[in-house]
């Protein structure tokens, strides 16, 4: 979310300075060529009024003092300057020999002055145009236009200057943008805090971790009020989930003593019935399945309800030490319990918790592998030094792509086991067992038939 939030502040905030920036960099430009052409206007009103009589004095005195202004004009400053009468023909030049354009925005001027109007608004001049500024004013004799006074100024130095005061408004622009990150990066930090600290939190509950709640404190208030939203409904599914769990505890609990004295009073009614009665044999044998569910469901609920137990454990020798137990288990049954893989290797585990585990998972295996048939149970380390992998393979019948998905829920057993004793809730167990202390059980096909199933133990503590 950081590295989409950020992207489009950061566009929305340069759209914000460019916006900006591009009004404020025309009107800079049309400053200052404004105040050129103002500059420009005072001069030739002023040669307008030296040209003024100068027909009238017979190109005496007048006439060469006209002259002499615009040749020191134009040799001060560059600036090219005439007058030019109602016929175009030059009466007074600098440079000697200039005459009037016959096009382009020099003779729209004159022809604007002639007809009485000076030139206030020229063309906008940019700093890549290298062209010059002309300006014209008429020369204004008992009402009337005799002459028009043009300049045609070089803008050189008047685009230097827009350039100029374009970089400096650039070097604002880029230190306001650098600001404007700044702000943008503290801005998404403070509001994507909580929403990160939530996200953190809802992983640890999700993954077991039910005492885990979000700190009140910092972003804006919607996300504060969602933070305290959150940690009320964490408690009240905490609450939910510990009656649930008392729940199951305690009917399991309650229920064993009176199945208990119900099995001893059916196999006391046996011992009056003929040997070999299928009824009695029955019944004794769904009071025993029915004292295994309750078993295991208590089994379920101690393994919920309890804190794991971690320390540094020798996880391959408690995988070997697990297959011995089972060997004489699958012995009895015809089947091959071998261990093989890493000699020593140490993970952060609960001892009594893996152990649970893995006898559910090694019973599974032993018990759906027919005679004659294989378990192999082994040690290795997975992705480096981070995680160790005790995984369990058995020759059975394996399960179908429908079944693995469902493999590990409570109670749920393949229709094709039915048959075969178990409550189903031995990998459940084992499942609640192993993430208490940050592990997890996963589920694959053996080739080349059978059931995979992987314990996997994190090699630091979590």
């Amino acid at each position: 979310m950081h590295a989409r939030l950020l992207p489009l502040l950061i566009v929305l905030m340069a759209g914000v300075l460019l916006a900006l920036g591009f009004p404020l960099a025309a009107s800079l430009a049309a400053t200052q060529q404004q105040r050129v052409v103002v500059d420009r206007i005072d001069d030739t009103a002023r040669f307008a009024a030296l040209a003024q009589y100068v027909s009238t004095d017979g190109g005496g005195e007048r006439e060469s003092t006209l002259r002499a202004e615009l040749l020191q004009y134009q040799e001060v400053y560059g600036i090219r300057a005439g007058v030019f009468g109602r016929d175009g023909k030059p009466i007074a030049s600098a440079p000697a020999g200039w005459t009037l354009p016959t096009g382009g925005e020099a003779f729209t001027a004159y022809s604007e002055a002639l007809a009485g109007r000076r030139s206030h608004d020229p063309t906008q001049i940019w700093p890549w145009q290298h062209r010059s500024l002309p300006v014209a004013s008429p020369v204004v004799r008992d009402g009337d236009v005799v002459a028009v006074v043009l300049t045609d100024s070089p803008t050189g130095a008047m685009r230097s200057r827009i350039l100029r005061g374009w970089l400096l408004l650039a070097a604002g622009e880029l230190a306001a943008m650098i600001v404007a990150v700044m702000a943008a990066f503290r801005l998404t930090g403070w509001v994507l805090r909580p929403v990160r600290v939530l996200d953190r939190v809802t992983h640890d509950i999700a993954t077991g971790r039910m005492k885990s709640r979000v700190a009140v404190s910092g972003g804006p208030p919607e996300l504060r009020r969602l933070a305290r939203s959150f940690n009320e409904m964490a408690d009240n599914v905490e609450e939910v989930l510990d009656q649930q769990r008392a729940f199951v505890a305690d009917a399991s609990h309650q229920l064993r003593n009176p199945l208990s004295a119900l099995l001893l009073r059916i196999e006391l009614l046996g011992l009056e019935l003929p040997d070999g009665h299928e009824e009695i044999a029955s019944v004794q044998e769904e009071g025993k399945r029915l004292a295994s569910v309750l078993d295991d469901l208590l089994g379920l609920a101690t393994a919920e309800h309890a804190e794991a137990n971690l320390a540094l454990t020798d996880i391959a020798a408690l995988a070997a030490e697990r297959v011995e137990a089972w060997r004489p288990v699958a012995e009895r049954d015809g089947v091959e319990l071998g261990y093989g893989g890493a000699a020593a290797v140490t993970g952060w585990a609960d001892p009594v918790a893996l152990s649970s585990a893995l006898d559910a998972v090694i019973d599974n295996a032993v018990k759906f592998t027919p005679g004659g048939g294989r378990v192999r149970v082994t040690t290795e380390l997975r992705g480096g030094p981070g995680a160790i992998d005790v995984t369990v393979a058995d020759g059975g019948p394996g399960l179908t792509g429908e079944e693995l998905a469902r493999i590990g829920d409570r109670f749920w057993r393949s229709p094709r086991h039915q048959n075969v004793d178990g409550s189903g809730l031995g990998l459940s167990i084992a499942r609640v067992l192993l993430a208490q202390g940050g592990g997890g059980i996963a589920f694959a096909p053996n080739e080349p038939h059978g059931l995979r199933v992987t314990l996997t133990v994190p090699r630091t503590a979590p």
